[in-house]
């Protein structure tokens, strides 16, 4: 059976060819995951939901704020389903003060009938001033119960008189197990998910498709469907283990126009020859670069990420060398100005190397790729609203100038990628002293927790 075959309507008019996210879409709290700082059984929100408690004043209107596919939409319809509510969707992108005022008097016609209006408007922060201004009156009165989305900071992207008359909800990213869970689901799931397709899945596949979702649920359910469609791709039931996961979830790499191969060639063996401190051979291919009619800029360029690749803090002057050559270039022109970038290559093969930077950035920007997304410690995020200091924004954070060595004894690294070392200096040039000053550091902060 085809990821696409089957009957042409699912449960509650869900068509089958909707995306797999869309009928995976939670239809009550029980089926609701994550969240339970907010909907958990006995919480607040959850309690009001439930005894339909959310009057149509600032109480029952309300910012959900968090990252894209946490739940954000699908609380909003779940309370509206709940409260027995009309549920009008807008898209700040798409709607303007023309439409809102339209939706607004209907919901206030029908507000003296007595029937409820949820007007949930996604992505909130794209409204600008005078739009927001619309909502108030309405908001104020009552006859809407307002709910935005956002994934910007409420502070800054909503008037505060709007602000004011909304509760602000804080969403957090799923976690990789509960994406997991709602993947496994999916899967099993006949009536709305991919059950009929029988397919199998390992558990570390969808860990690993869980893990590069970052959080976004939306996310992880579009790439099981890639994943489901890789594994029918032979007309056979393939199982969906960790390989066929690393396929559904990497990223197309555009490739370079062959057509100019031989001019790749040259700029390899000139970079090449400065990595090897060779500066004959490094002269001999710049020379041959500008023969052929190169752009000196272009040269530049190359030579300015040489010093930052393989020069590196062994000779941080180098970069300085190679900026002012490329400014020496665009100020004389060619052929007055290839000598200064000559010279800035002769000092390049010359000057002591060191790709630890290079190193420890390649290994951090894996990390990102390999790891869910971390939010920023609690305590190293400014407060500058009331709002965000109620969140304990900034709580614990240590001032470095106020303390002895002026270092902090204070983990700036998320919880769960504490204790990692990227960055790790070499013995070559001016990059010594900073082996010596990490190690200083490292000292003192043992000395404060010891």
């Amino acid at each position: 059976m085809s990821l696409f075959d089957g009957e042409p309507e699912g449960p509650k008019g869900t068509l089958r060819t909707a995306p797999l996210a869309e009928r995976m879409r939670p239809r009550t709290l029980e089926e609701f995951s994550g969240q339970q700082h907010l909907v958990g059984p006995g919480k607040p929100l959850r309690v009001q939901i439930e005894r339909d408690m959310l009057d149509g004043s600032g109480a029952g209107s309300m910012i959900f704020w968090g990252p894209p596919g946490v739940g954000k939409t699908t609380l909003a319809k779940i309370i509206a389903e709940t409260t027995k509510a009309s549920f009008i969707e807008f898209s700040a992108v798409m709607s303007g003060i023309k439409e809102i005022k339209q939706v607004m008097a209907a919901a206030a016609q029908a507000s003296q009938m007595h029937s409820r209006t949820i007007l949930f408007v996604d992505e909130i922060h794209r409204f600008n001033k005078a739009q927001q201004d619309a909502f108030l009156p309405y908001v104020e009165r009552g006859a809407i119960r307002l709910i935005g989305a956002t994934t910007e900071n409420p502070s800054f992207e909503i008037i505060s008189a709007l602000l004011s008359r909304c509760r602000v909800y804080v969403l957090e990213p799923l976690t990789e197990n509960q994406i997991a869970a709602l993947l496994r689901r999916a899967l099993e799931d006949r009536d709305r998910g991919l059950g009929a397709l029988e397919l199998t899945a390992d558990d570390d596949a969808l860990q690993l498709i869980a893990g590069y979702s970052s959080g976004d649920c939306r996310s992880a359910y579009n790439t099981l469907e890639v994943a489901a469609q890789l594994a029918q791709a032979d007309g056979v039931n393939r199982p969906i283990d960790r390989a066929l996961a690393s396929e559904a979830v990497q990223q197309r790499v555009l490739m370079y126009d062959k057509s100019g191969e031989e001019h790749y060639n040259l700029i390899s063996a000139l970079h090449k020859s400065v990595r090897n401190s060779d500066p004959d051979a490094a002269l001999y291919w710049l020379a041959r670069m500008f023969a052929a009619g190169e752009d000196p800029l272009y040269l530049a360029r190359r030579v300015v990420r040489m010093a930052v690749e393989d020069i590196g803090l062994a000779a941080p002057e180098a970069l300085n060398l190679c900026l002012s050559a490329k400014e020496a270039i665009d100020f004389l022109g060619s052929p007055e100005g290839d000598l200064a970038l000559a010279e800035a290559v002769v000092y390049l093969c010359l000057a002591p190397k060191s790709n630890s930077v290079y190193t420890a950035y390649g290994a951090v920007q894996a990390e990102i790729e390999n790891t869910r997304q971390e939010p920023v410690p609690l305590h190293l995020r400014n407060a500058p609203t009331r709002l965000m200091k109620e969140l304990d924004y900034g709580k614990g954070y240590r001032y470095a100038h106020d303390e002895e060595g002026k270092v902090a004894d204070m983990d700036c690294l998320p919880d769960s990628l504490k204790g990692r070392s990227y960055y790790h200096p070499t013995q070559e040039g001016r990059e010594k002293l900073l082996a010596a000053r990490m190690e200083e550091i490292r000292k003192i902060k043992g000395g404060k927790r010891g």
